[in-house]
């Protein structure tokens, strides 16, 4: 993805190197959690579920980051930016931009406190992405999913959180908690999760259409190096992985096919028209 010397949002609250007071989350069991909970609400969900006593809201450094990782950040951000704009306006509505927290280690938020374990998180409370930029890291060297644009998807789903926010769309699926089975609210929190990627699918059709310097910003391998990364956190693939059997009625997020396919109409359709999630059969 060519980023370099384009335009940031500028809306980064930049925490890194500062004391998050959040709890640390350890132990190898918890690590099977995490890695399902590794896009959207069902981090804050966990967080909620802690016992976790008052979280001290700080502030960082607010504006555009200075190094590499954290303005191709803040770019991303600003694509997402005009993009839901954009759509927003469409529809008669004005869109609210989000903030994008940098954090290492830990991090409080409206939500809880978080340590980089937990990884990336969208708060419907305070409307801001949590993000440690190690995770891209993490992609790479646990999941096999390299390259930047991995990164670019991750922020774009937790964008698309943020619409679910906005929407009210979050905040249906959370009322139906308490109301319907365990294994039906998994299943409506699984269609939140698809629609979150096919958010970031619309995301890539966008930036596809950008040019710099005559070229299209998105450039070959990019939307291969997404789909790895949405097939390495299939809730199928994770718990073949961390516990050898494949449970469907706990699933949160979506198979590995699930989260590639939705994704894919998203990009291949750029149309949020298509993106209703709840009204497939297929779930």
């Amino acid at each position: 993805m060519k980023w370099l010397g384009r335009r940031g949002s500028g809306n980064i609250d930049d925490r890194r190197g500062m004391s998050g007071g959040g709890m640390a989350l350890g132990g190898g069991g918890i690590l099977i959690v995490i890695l399902g909970l590794i896009f959207g609400p069902e981090a804050t969900q966990l967080l909620n579920q802690l016992p976790l006593g008052e979280a001290t809201q700080q502030e960082g450094k607010a504006g555009s980051p200075s190094d590499d990782a954290g303005k191709f950040a803040d770019v991303v951000l600003a694509d997402t930016d005009e993009l839901w704009t954009k759509i927003f306006q469409e529809q008669g509505m004005s869109y609210e931009r989000p903030t994008i927290v940098l954090f290492d280690n830990s991090v409080s938020s409206a939500c809880g406190s978080a340590s980089s374990a937990t990884g990336p998180f969208y708060c419907p409370t305070d409307k801001q992405i949590y993000l440690d930029l190690t995770f891209q890291q993490e992609l790479k060297n646990r999941f096999g999913a390299g390259g930047d644009f991995p990164m670019a998807y991750v922020i774009a789903h937790e964008v698309g959180h943020h619409v679910q926010n906005l929407l009210g769309t979050s905040s249906k699926v959370q009322q139906m908690r308490g109301q319907v089975s365990e294994t039906e609210y998994n299943r409506l929190s699984v269609k939140l999760e698809l629609q979150a990627d096919f958010y970031a699918g619309v995301y890539a059709n966008y930036i596809q259409k950008l040019q710099q310097n005559g070229e299209s910003v998105l450039e070959d391998g990019d939307i291969e190096e997404a789909l790895t990364a949405a097939s390495a956190i299939g809730d199928d693939r994770i718990q073949k992985q961390s516990q050898g059997t494949v449970v469907p009625d706990s699933f949160t997020h979506g198979t590995s096919a699930q989260r590639m396919k939705w994704f894919k109409k998203g990009y291949e359709t750029g149309d949020v028209s298509q993106g209703d999630t709840f009204s497939s059969n297929e779930l």
